[in-house]
């Protein structure tokens, strides 16, 4: 099996329960196509570094997955046709780092 990290970014306006079943619906695909889902982020909404399809915010989900090829395949087959999503990555890493959590809110 191998090791990805996928990040989505879904439109602004979604409310949390729409968030939530957006999240539940890809967690679906990847279990439901011989994938394991090691760690789920909300990294929550943040401003996009520029424009895209008209929108400056994106509400960010990060997940790292266990998976072949196919899991890969059917999680992106479905997101090009999702209008609730922006943008999508998805990059093959070695091993994943579960120690580092890169949008945490700070406690001052």
């Amino acid at each position: 099996m191998n090791c990805y990290e996928h990040t989505m970014i879904a439109k602004e306006d979604l409310a949390e329960k729409q968030s939530k079943e957006l999240l539940e619906k890809y967690q679906n695909i990847i279990n439901s196509n011989s994938g394991k889902i090691i760690k789920t982020e909300e990294w929550g909404l943040r401003t996009l570094a520029r424009k895209i399809k008209n929108n400056r915010k994106g509400i960010y989900f990060h997940i790292k997955i266990e998976g072949i090829g196919k899991t890969i395949e059917e999680l992106e087959k479905a997101e090009n046709i999702d209008g609730m999503l922006i943008r999508y990555l998805t990059v093959k890493v070695k091993k994943h780092d579960l120690e580092t959590n890169y949008f945490e809110k700070k406690q001052f």
